[in-house]
C-alpha cells in the first residue's frame, strides 16, 4: 500500500480506534476506563481554562486594533502608497442582495481606491443569473473601483473539481494577465485577500493588512490572517446555528494568540509574488483555504508562517428558509470544514520528500495536525457521552466498586467548573453581536445567553459527526470523497 493511502486511512482509523477502544474497555476493564475518563475530564478542563486565557487576549487586541486608524498609521512608511490589494471574491449562485452589501463595505474602506484591484471571478456553470448580478454590480461601482474585473471560470476543465480552489485560481491569472501586468505594477507590492463573497470588511482592514505586511520579518513568506466574524446574519440565524457561528469565530480567536500553530482559514491575505511562485491554489481538491498553507511551507522549505492580524472581516451565519434546513445545511458546512483532513496526507507526503525541513519541525506540526482532527471527533463524545459507559456495561462487580458509586459526581463536578468557559463565551458572544435591528428587545439577549446550554449537543452533532464522517470518507476514498459544496447565502 502507497504511504499516501496510509495517511489518509490513519486519521479515521485513530478516531475510530479511539471509540471502540473505550466502549470495549468500558465492558472488560470498566476501572481503567473511569480513571480515564476522569483524568481526561481533568485535562479539558484545564485546556478550557488555557483556551478561554487566550480567547480573552485575543479579544482585547483585536479591540485596539478596532479602534486604531490604520490608514494613519502607514503614514510613517514613506513608499506605504505603494502597497496594493487585490481582492477575489469568487461567486456561485449568491443572491444580488448578499454580493452587493459585500461591496457596500469595500466602497466604505479607508484606503485610496486605485489600490484596490477587485475581482468578481464568477462559475460558468452558475449561468445567467450570475451573469445578471455581476452586470448590476458592475454598473453601480464601476466608478468606485477603477480596477474592477468580472472573471468567469470555465466548466469542466480537465484536471479540476467544482469549487473556489480553481476559480480563485482562474481569477487570479485573469487579473495578473488583464490588471496587474498591462499596469506593470510589481508583483512583490500586491496583497491578495481570498474572500468568500458574503466577507464584509471594516473600514481600517486594507490598512491593517498593509501595516503588518510592512512591518512583518518576512513579509514575502507569510500569509495574514483576520479573525471571521460569521454576524452578518446572526439575528436572523436559530440558536444552534448562533452558537456554531461563535465557536467557530472564537476558536479562530484562541489560535491567533498561537501563532506557531496557527494556519490559514476561509479569508485570508498573502503576497501575490508567492502565490505566482507555488503555481497558485490547487485546482482539485475542496479545502483550499488551508491546502495554501502547506503548499506554501513545503514549496519553501518551512519558511512560511501565519502573522495573525488581530483584525475582524464578518460574513454569513448559516441562515436557510426553514430551521431543518438550516440544521442540514450547518451538518454539511461542518462536514466541509472538518475535510481539512485531507491535508494531512498531503503535509505527510510532503515532509517524507523535503530533507531541508528539520525532523523536529516535521514531528511537531504533524503531532498538532493528527491531535487537532483526533480531537475534533472524539472528545465531545468521550466527555459527553461516553463517559458513563463502565457504570451501564461494566457489569455488576465496577458496578458495586466506590469509584462506580462517585464517578458520575466526580464528572459532574468537573464539568460544572468547566462551565466557566461557557459563561465567558457565553458573555463574549454579546458583546460581539452586531447593532440590533428593529425587533430585537433587550429580552431577547437572555436567550442568547441561555442557548450555550446547547452547546455539548452542539459539539457532538456538528462537531464530532461530521468530522467522523469526513474522517471516514478519507479513509474509504474513491467514491466517498467530498466535492466541494456551497453553503447556500440569502437575506
Amino acid at each position: 500500500m502507497r504511504m499516501g493511502k496510509v495517511w489518509e486511512i490513519f486519521p479515521g482509523m485513530l478516531s475510530w480506534g479511539t471509540l471502540i477502544a473505550v466502549i470495549f474497555l468500558s465492558w472488560q476493564r470498566p476501572v481503567w476506563i473511569a480513571i480515564f475518563i476522569i483524568l481526561f475530564d481533568i485535562y479539558w478542563l484545564l485546556k478550557s481554562i488555557y483556551f478561554s486565557l487566550h480567547l480573552r487576549a485575543t479579544f482585547q487586541k483585536m479591540k485596539e486594533h478596532l479602534k486604531t486608524e490604520w490608514r494613519e498609521k502607514l503614514k510613517i512608511f514613506a513608499h506605504w502608497d505603494s502597497i496594493y490589494h487585490l481582492v477575489i471574491l469568487p461567486m456561485a449562485d449568491e443572491p444580488y442582495e448578499v454580493v452587493r452589501e459585500t461591496f457596500g463595505r469595500l466602497r466604505e474602506t479607508n484606503y485610496p481606491k486605485d489600490k484596490i484591484l477587485l475581482v468578481l471571478a464568477l462559475e460558468e456553470r452558475a449561468g445567467d443569473p450570475a451573469r445578471i448580478i455581476a452586470e448590476k454590480i458592475n454598473a453601480e461601482f464601476k466608478n468606485t473601483f477603477s480596477n474592477f474585473l468580472v472573471t468567469v471560470h470555465p466548466k469542466d476543465l480537465p484536471g479540476e473539481i467544482p469549487g473556489k480552489g480553481s476559480n480563485e485560481s482562474w481569477a487570479a491569472q485573469e487579473a495578473k494577465k488583464l490588471l496587474i501586468d498591462p499596469k506593470r505594477i510589481p508583483y512583490d507590492k500586491i496583497l491578495v485577500s481570498v474572500f468568500d463573497v458574503d466577507t464584509q470588511v471594516y473600514e481600517e482592514y486594507f490598512g491593517c493588512l498593509a501595516y503588518q505586511f510592512l512591518v512583518a520579518e518576512k513579509p514575502q513568506r507569510s500569509s495574514y490572517q483576520p479573525i471571521p466574524l460569521f454576524t452578518n446574519n446572526i439575528y436572523q440565524a436559530p440558536a444552534l446555528a448562533r452558537i456554531i457561528s461563535f465557536s467557530a469565530t472564537f476558536w479562530q480567536m484562541m489560535q491567533q494568540s498561537r501563532p506557531e500553530r496557527l494556519t490559514t482559514f476561509s479569508s485570508h491575505a498573502m503576497p501575490f509574488k508567492a502565490l505566482m511562485e507555488i503555481g497558485y491554489w490547487q485546482r482539485d481538491i475542496v479545502s483550499e483555504d488551508s491546502r495554501i498553507f502547506w503548499q506554501c511551507y513545503l514549496h519553501y522549505n518551512g519558511d512560511w508562517r501565519v502573522v495573525p492580524l488581530f483584525y475582524p472581516v464578518s460574513m454569513d451565519a448559516n441562515v436557510a428558509p426553514t430551521f431543518w434546513q438550516t440544521m442540514v445545511n450547518l451538518y454539511k458546512q461542518q462536514r466541509r470544514w472538518a475535510w481539512g483532513v485531507e491535508n494531512i496526507p498531503y503535509m505527510m507526503n510532503g515532509f517524507s520528500k523535503n530533507s531541508f525541513i528539520p525532523f523536529r519541525t516535521k514531528l511537531y506540526w504533524s503531532f498538532h495536525a493528527i491531535e487537532g482532527f483526533h480531537s475534533w471527533a472524539t472528545n465531545s463524545l468521550l466527555i459527553f457521552a461516553l463517559g458513563w459507559l463502565p457504570i451501564l456495561i461494566g457489569g455488576g462487580g465496577f458496578s458495586e466498586t466506590v469509584l462506580s458509586y462517585n464517578l458520575p459526581n466526580i464528572t459532574r463536578s468537573i464539568l460544572l467548573f468547566s462551565t466557566i468557559g461557557i459563561a465567558s463565551s457565553a458573555i463574549l458572544s454579546i458583546i460581539l453581536l452586531p447593532p440590533k435591528p428593529e425587533g430585537i428587545r433587550w429580552q431577547d439577549y437572555i436567550l442568547y445567553l441561555v442557548q450555550w446550554a446547547l452547546l455539548p449537543i452542539t459539539l457532538i452533532v456538528f462537531g464530532a459527526f461530521p468530522a467522523l464522517e469526513a474522517q471516514t470518507r478519507l479513509m474509504l476514498g474513491g467514491r466517498f470523497r467530498l466535492g466541494f459544496w456551497i453553503t447556500p447565502k440569502g437575506r
